[in-house]
């Protein structure tokens, strides 16, 4: 049985939550809060339960949630609502299904720019977050200087920091970012000879 749909038996009942106006889905039914917790889904804040919009989106994709307000019925008409809020909601989706669907917990990053903390299988309540996970899409330009400075810090809290990058055609490879010290970075001079054949 594939990792997809071992995950999709996992909930008994189909879920029922309500899109907020922050783009969250709120999750009123403790069973169900329950079950998703469990399962590494969602988050506790001011005493309401709520699914982060990729959460959400990777749940109706599983068909295991229904969002119960509004116009918005299907995966699409959630995507469509959330992209006039999150530019790279698709980006941080495919990242988050591939990393769901090998069985890790996912959360949302705590800064240096991360998109997500990743636990490793198994680990979820047991240990830290093992991978801090930074999703780009492919052909997007990055600062080596800025990157380099938070894997660094990344380093330095005993993390590992991923590049997840989303191909083209939706396949997402992943790369281990590491620091990388120059000791001798100053400019050498080469000269070149060229001997005229005979």
């Amino acid at each position: 049985m594939s990792l997809e749909a071992d995950q999709n038996s996992e909930f008994q009942n189909i879920i029922e939550g309500v899109l907020t106006k922050k783009c969250l889905i709120k999750i009123s039914d403790l069973r169900s809060q329950d079950q998703l917790r469990n399962k590494g889904y969602g988050d506790n804040v001011d005493n309401n339960f709520f699914l982060e919009p990729y959460e959400a989106l990777y749940l109706i994709y599983l068909n295991k949630l229904v969002i119960t307000n509004g116009n918005v019925v299907d995966f699409s008409s959630l995507l469509k609502h959330v992209l006039k809020y999150d530019k790279e909601i698709v980006t941080k989706f495919l990242v988050y299904r591939d990393l769901r669907t090998r069985g890790y917990v996912v959360k949302e990053g705590f800064g240096f720019g991360a998109d997500f903390r990743v636990y490793e299988r198994g680990g979820y309540e047991k240990k830290r977050a093992k991978y801090v996970v930074f999703c780009i899409n492919e052909g997007i330009n990055v600062k080596v200087g800025e990157l380099s400075k938070i894997v660094r810090e990344i380093e330095i809290m005993g993390k590992n920091a991923i590049a997840a990058v989303v191909e083209r055609r939706g396949e997402v490879i992943y790369y281990k970012l590491t620091n990388m010290k120059f000791n001798e970075n100053r400019k050498q001079e080469t000269n070149f000879t060229l001997n005229e054949r005979k």
